[in-house]
């Protein structure tokens, strides 16, 4: 589920235009994120000094000779370590907006802190990579592959630093996402034992029991997850992303798309047909790049679907923000939206 529709269709480029990813499972986390334990158990964060180890979702052992301080990472997790108080120097990824503003995948940085190295799909400054001297790089996984890292320029990336990722597709769902994404940041010092994190992580899991109390207090809801383009409304599967399928498991009720294009993220419908899966809600995906409602009021076969008339549709965070605090936002918006629907379809 990944960047702009407005680039070349590469089997990656679609995936990020919207659909939903991955073949690896999350692991569990070792090194760095058991060393972070200390003073009588009590959890610090990582040690000041010493040797760094922390085992990705690829399955990797990634190791570093001290706690790495220089980090680069895929904006989103970016953001997601910034929740933490882990700090990076460079993003790539949708980090600014043609208007200059923050994307919504920025989260809470400051964007104007860090070295942006590439905004859209496909670019990365190698040089100016190097120049920030990079201790780590760190993204997000779909499929197996670096998020948002040019498959042309992977190999000059990686050889400069070690580079971990955290799966988001595949068997990954949003509270393993999020588990991974905090040992991360624990390996790299984060003090998960810190209030804002503490309270964060609670009111996760209170949003999470609001969305099984909607979804019982009002049965039979359907939600279909769609993206808009110029040409195309996809509509994307639940079974491949870590958000939707956590949502499934709260009793979230989806619309189903049967003919899914290769990769099996989502279905790729004219305009005309628009209204093939009949739903309450829509879960319109939010990132830039993509058609809000709108511009969407341009679409007569948009303003047709009942959950359009009922005003109904709500954004999806397509590309969360793994950290506690943002995941916490996410559930209980969609608890609101699945306690206040009507049934329209």
């Amino acid at each position: 589920m990944p960047k702009s529709r407005s680039t070349h269709f590469s089997r990656r480029g679609l995936i990020a235009a919207g659909g939903a990813l991955g073949l690896v499972a999350a692991l569990t986390a070792c090194g760095g994120s058991d060393a972070a334990k200390g003073d009588g158990g009590k959890d610090k964060g990582a040690a000041a000094s010493g040797p760094w180890s922390f085992k990705d979702d690829l399955g990797k052992d990634v190791t570093a000779k001290s706690t790495p301080k220089n980090i680069v990472a895929f904006t989103g997790t970016a953001a997601a370590l910034h929740d933490y108080g882990i700090h990076v120097k460079g993003v790539f990824g949708p980090t600014k907006t043609a208007d200059g503003k923050a994307d919504v995948q920025a989260g809470s940085m400051d964007i104007s802190k860090v070295e942006i190295l590439g905004n859209v799909w496909g670019e990365f400054n190698v040089e100016k990579y190097a120049a920030l001297q990079p201790d780590l790089l760190v993204t997000n996984t779909w499929d197996g592959t670096l998020w948002y890292v040019p498959e042309e320029s992977k190999d000059k990336i990686t050889g400069l630093a070690p580079a971990a990722a955290i799966s988001v597709g595949g068997d990954a769902t949003l509270d393993k996402a999020l588990a991974r994404t905090a040992d991360l940041a624990k390996s790299l010092g984060a003090d998960m034992n810190a209030k804002t994190t503490v309270d964060a992580k609670a009111r996760f899991e209170a949003a999470a029991a609001k969305v099984r109390e909607a979804t019982k207090a009002n049965p039979g809801i359907k939600v279909l997850v769609g993206s808009g383009s110029p040409d195309l409304f996809y509509a994307s599967t639940p079974k491949t992303s870590a958000d939707l399928k956590y949502f499934e498991s709260l009793g979230v009720e989806f619309a189903i798309p049967e003919k899914l294009d290769e990769g099996g993220f989502f279905e790729s419908l004219s305009w005309e047909n628009a209204g093939k899966y009949k739903a309450d809600v829509i879960l319109l995906d939010n990132r830039t790049g993509t058609l809000q409602p709108n511009d969407l009021k341009a679409k007569p076969t948009w303003a047709e679907l009942p959950a359009v008339k009922a005003n109904q549709v709500i954004p999806r965070v397509t590309e969360p923000i793994y950290s506690y605090e943002k995941c916490a936002q996410i559930l209980e918006d969609l608890a609101k939206s699945i306690q206040s629907a009507k049934k329209v379809s």
